[in-house]
């Protein structure tokens, strides 16, 4: 068995040096004003900005008309050539866009005179279109730049041990390489030698160094510390965990929430709604003699004011925001859609084995019968087992060297599927097997009161949840050994951080038998098991849960078995790191470290996005409702309108964005 994290040493330790200083205020606030610049949206509506800003200068100075005219109409040019294009566009597809009613708005408001005022809703709504640019780009800036931390060379060796540089993207399963002290490490894999500190805050969000050993996994991009390291490649460059972030979450992107998909389908309707109203407001009173002016005027502020610009970006740039940020923490979110279900949730239901536990077996009692000590008869069946794979011999072996005896080389070895295996060590006959071992004992000289101390021994063991084999030394009972699963560290927390959350006990269902799951239930505190579950009694029990309409089932496992579940259920969630393919592919999330913990801010944070989506609407619903009212039954100046509307835009934009913070991960 490997060194527990409290066996090793330090991080720090390990590292030989302290931990990065945090990066100053101001650097970062250039890096993002930089990053901003780089989006042709801020720049023209930067431009836009400057030219409108001039205008007014002139204007107010007393400048001749044709200077400050000139100014504004440039102000028009910058910053409405895109959105007017995109309108054209759209118009072009049928599709009536904000954008076209905006750009309208600002041409009609110059061409009776008020140019001051089209040009200042140019410029707002140039700027909050810039501010959505700069949100979205943040948001896949936070998971592209993933990619650029994976180095584009490593250091490959070669039989012989001799090295060669190569390209990162080249390296495949089972190419060894090595890592020096302070680089970064080219791909996924197990370290086979050494000792160092890593810091993996780029993919799992942890902020301290981990201290990495021989069979401890690494990640692609992450930063190696002082030590060096020998790793063996365990995925092939498109399958790393940096790549299957960024490939989920730009999927993800592509999807649509069921409250964004309701916004789009009336947001066309209302479109129109707003363009005959805008019509209606402005012929009515026409016929009716009012005069010309004041009427297009108020008829063009209430196109404004009731354009659906910041209901439209209410919705998604929170979802996609979270879904970055999970990501960030090893989360992998598929989709919206599964975005909304995971904030939903009610009930959340485990598999056992893999999940709950490591899916390895370790040696947990030994019972000697016989003239043999522990550390004797380990050394026999460790010795006997060391050439099979089965995960049983691995924990044998496993138990002997910790107990500080090395399993010899067997002779003539041989394995029977179910039974056990058989082999020679040091001239005496080892058998190592299931109980039914025992019932060819009975001839064999001292077998049967031996046999008998076995049976009682593993009819103990076998109640308390253990498996258990037996070893048999020239064919008499030397020895019990009770195997269990070994529960995943933070198991227990986990399940205690979503009781908090959800309110109500998780629930484990499991295909082991009762006493085994009951011994695990009791361990990481769930009070409902279901055992002795077939695939098919697995999703009879996830529908059985979802029976009640408010009830959100989240399904949380590994295996193949497992899959049907899964789609059974309202939200599947896999093991990234040693779940199977099936699982994978068939959950709408993914742990990329098997990391239970991550369970419960996932769901906090889903559910925080869906508070930032209703303050999100009832924000832009409550200042369309005033801005509309206010027009109709009184003036609403122009100026005024376009400042509440486009800056209720800006407002949503910005809250949405706040949930990339690295302080929404609670």
């Amino acid at each position: 068995m490997s060194a527990t994290s409290t066996d090793r040493p330090s991080p720090a330790a390990a590292a030989g040096t302290a931990p990065a200083p945090a990066e100053p205020t101001s650097l970062r606030w250039r890096r993002l004003v930089s990053s901003a610049l780089e989006l042709t949206e801020v720049r023209w509506a930067s431009v836009a900005t400057g030219l409108f800003a001039l205008g007014a200068v002139a204007q107010v100075v007393g400048a001749p008309a044709p200077v400050w005219w000139t100014l504004y109409l440039a102000c028009y040019a910058t910053g409405g050539w895109e959105p007017a294009l995109e309108g054209l566009r759209a118009l072009r597809a049928r599709v009536l866009d904000v954008d076209l009613l905006m750009i309208v708005a600002a041409v009609l408001a110059a061409s009776i005179g008020q140019v001051f005022d089209g040009a200042l809703l140019v410029v707002i709504f140039a700027t909050s279109g810039a501010l959505e640019a700069f949100a979205t780009k943040r948001t896949e800036d936070s998971v592209q730049a993933l990619l650029t931390l994976a180095p584009e060379r490593a250091t490959r060796m070669v039989p012989g041990g001799a090295e060669e540089e190569v390209d990162a993207a080249t390296l495949v399963v089972g190419d060894v390489v090595l890592v020096r002290p302070g680089e970064r490490i080219g791909a996924d894999g197990r370290v086979v030698d050494g000792l160092s500190a890593v810091d993996q805050s780029s993919v799992t969000g942890e902020p301290l160094p981990v201290a990495k050993a021989e069979g401890d996994q690494v990640f692609a991009g992450t930063l190696n510390g002082a030590g060096a390291l020998t790793v063996a490649v365990d995925r092939a460059a498109s399958d790393t965990v940096v790549a299957r972030i960024v490939a989920m979450v730009e999927e993800a992107s592509a999807t649509k929430a069921t409250t964004q998909l309701f916004i789009e389908k009336i947001e066309q309707r209302y479109s129109v709604g707003v363009v005959v109203a805008t019509l209606g407001l402005f012929t009515v009173p026409l016929l009716l003699g009012a005069a010309f002016e004041p009427t297009l005027l108020r008829a063009m502020t209430f196109m404004i004011v009731a354009s659906p610009c910041a209901i439209v970006l209410a919705t998604m740039p929170p979802l996609l925001a979270t879904i970055a940020n999970a990501g960030r923490h090893g989360v992998l979110v598929k989709s919206a859609v599964a975005l909304e279900r995971i904030g939903a949730v009610t009930d959340i239901a485990f598999d056992k084995t893999g999940t709950l536990t490591h899916g390895a077996p370790r040696v947990a009692r030994v019972h000697v019968v016989g003239e043999l000590d522990e550390p004797g008869l380990l050394h026999l069946a460790a010795t006997a087992e060391r050439r099979s794979e089965h995960p049983v011999a691995r924990a044998l072996v496993t138990a002997a060297r910790r107990q500080g005896v090395a399993p010899d080389e067997p002779r003539d070895f041989s394995s029977v599927p179910g039974r056990g295996v058989t082999a020679y060590v040091g001239g005496r006959r080892v058998d190592v097997g299931s109980p039914a071992l025992l019932e060819r004992t009975g001839g064999a000289a001292g077998g049967g009161g031996a046999a008998e101390e076995v049976r009682e021994v593993v009819r103990t063991w076998e109640d308390q949840g253990h498996t258990v084999v037996v070893v048999l030394v020239d064919e008499v009972p030397a020895g019990a050994v009770a195997l269990a699963d070994q529960v995943r560290e933070g198991a227990a927390e986990a399940v205690a951080s979503l009781v908090r959350l959800t309110g109500a006990s998780p629930v484990l269902l499991t295909g082991d038998n009762r006493h085994a799951a009951r011994r695990l239930a009791d361990e990481v505190g769930i009070d409902r098991v279901e055992s002795g579950l077939l695939p098919d009694e697995k999703v009879a029990a996830v529908r059985a849960l979802r029976a009640t309409p408010e009830s959100r089932v989240m399904l949380v496992g590994d295996g193949v078995n497992d899959a049907p579940a899964m789609a059974a259920a309202d939200v599947g969630v896999a093991m990234g790191r040693n779940g199977s393919d099936l699982a994978v592919e068939t959950a709408d999330v993914i742990l990329v470290r098997d990391d239970l913990a991550a369970l419960a801010p996932t769901v906090a944070l889903a559910r925080r996005a869906h508070r930032v989506v209703r303050a999100n609407l009832v924000i832009a619903a409550v200042v369309i409702a005033v801005l509309v009212v206010w027009d109709l039954v009184a003036t609403l100046p122009l100026p005024l309108g376009v400042a509440g509307h486009e800056g209720s835009t800006i407002v949503v934009a910005l809250n949405g964005l706040r949930l990339l913070r690295r302080g929404a991960w609670t």
